[in-house]
């Protein structure tokens, strides 16, 4: 049997849809895409680099509230409106991760939800 459990934080903005903040199942929490909503506001704040900075702080949360941090990321997924902002998403990425990266992929889309620049989603392995 499964040891299935919802992740919630007021941390990070509140599910907008039918989705969990994140799942964990036995040592491994799968974090449901972040753009970069203010969770205290629930608006989106201006700007790529700003938007960066609130997705990455997002996911923090919900790894905090899950049992882990960003060093338990395996696996990083990041959608952009517009790939000619992929170096600045690499730059302030190195501000909250560490070697060894996660696995990642960076994806060019045609748009997000609430006109977000940036969204990204990951998988944590955490310790049993």
């Amino acid at each position: 049997m499964l040891n299935k459990y919802v992740i919630q934080t007021p941390d990070a903005p509140a599910a907008i849809g039918t989705y969990s903040q994140a799942v964990r199942v036995d040592g491994t929490v799968y974090l449901s895409g972040q753009i970069g909503l203010d969770p205290n506001t629930m608006t989106m704040v201006d700007g790529i680099e700003a938007q960066v900075h609130r997705v990455f702080q997002n996911l923090r949360a919900v790894a905090d509230a899950a049992g882990g941090s960003l060093n338990d990321m395996v696996k990083l997924n990041i959608y952009l409106t517009d790939l000619k902002h992929f170096a600045k998403v690499n730059e302030i990425m190195a501000t909250y991760f560490h070697q060894p990266y996660p696995a990642r992929a960076a994806v060019g889309v045609a748009s997000l939800p609430r006109d977000a620049l940036v969204e990204a989603d990951g998988v944590l392995c955490l310790q049993e």
